[in-house]
């Protein structure tokens, strides 16, 4: 125990990183997946197209070759992003996007029909009706997916590791190969910081779906 000890400070600081890019692209992502979810169940043909090319190329992509794009292909046309840190929750956020935008659109078809036509009889138009008809009700049903593709970006932040960004994965690299015979008490430590977030976090989801299905 003397091992993490002296490196409690390294290892705390990876846990914050982890943490920090899954909430920051994880918010990030909510964002641009509900948009896209707005583009694909648009009246104009043209967002929709485009929504859904996003959604077929981000979805069928691995999320490493998206990092390894915006890491190292962007600077052949004079890109670049100011941190590792930045690249990597801009790759996540991209690539987390197009499933949540899935996972909101399950949710606007799962509303009946009659609550927008209902919301245009009145003389609200797409947004209006988008906003303050569908999307609160879609959300209800949605909480369980969105969970899930939570969790799922915590875990893909490990390969930001690979990137040069300090996060769990890279400590665990790191001090395996500095100590290799603690490599399984730092093995441990490891699992139980990615626990941290994924536990919690998926109590939470069962606590917001409960307490939606009641308001429901």
């Amino acid at each position: 125990m003397s091992f993490l000890a002296d490196n409690f400070t390294l290892l705390r600081d990876a846990f914050l990183t982890t943490l920090s890019l899954a909430v920051v692209s994880g918010v990030l992502a909510l964002l641009l997946g509900t948009i896209l979810a707005a583009m694909r169940v648009s009246p104009i043909p043209a967002l929709r197209a485009l929504a859904t090319f996003y959604v077929e190329v981000f979805r069928n992509t691995p999320l490493t070759v998206v990092f390894f794009f915006l890491a190292f292909g962007l600077v052949y046309v004079d890109l670049q992003f100011p941190s590792r840190f930045i690249t990597a929750v801009t790759a996540l956020a991209l690539y987390t996007a197009a499933f949540v935008c899935e996972a909101v659109r399950s949710g606007i078809n799962s509303v009946p029909p009659g609550q927008a036509e209902a919301a245009r009889a009145l003389g609200l138009d797409f947004r209006q009706t988008l906003t303050t008809v569908v999307l609160p009700q879609a959300f209800r049903t949605v909480v369980p997916p969105l969970g899930n593709v939570w969790i799922a970006l915590a875990k893909n932040t490990s390969i930001a590791a690979g990137f040069a960004v300090t996060d769990l994965t890279a400590v665990l690299q790191r001090l395996a190969n500095a100590s290799a015979d603690q490599l399984a008490l730092v093995f441990v430590a490891v699992v139980v910081g990615y626990l941290m977030i994924t536990l919690p976090s998926a109590w939470g989801i069962r606590v917001l779906e409960r307490r939606l299905a009641i308001v429901r």
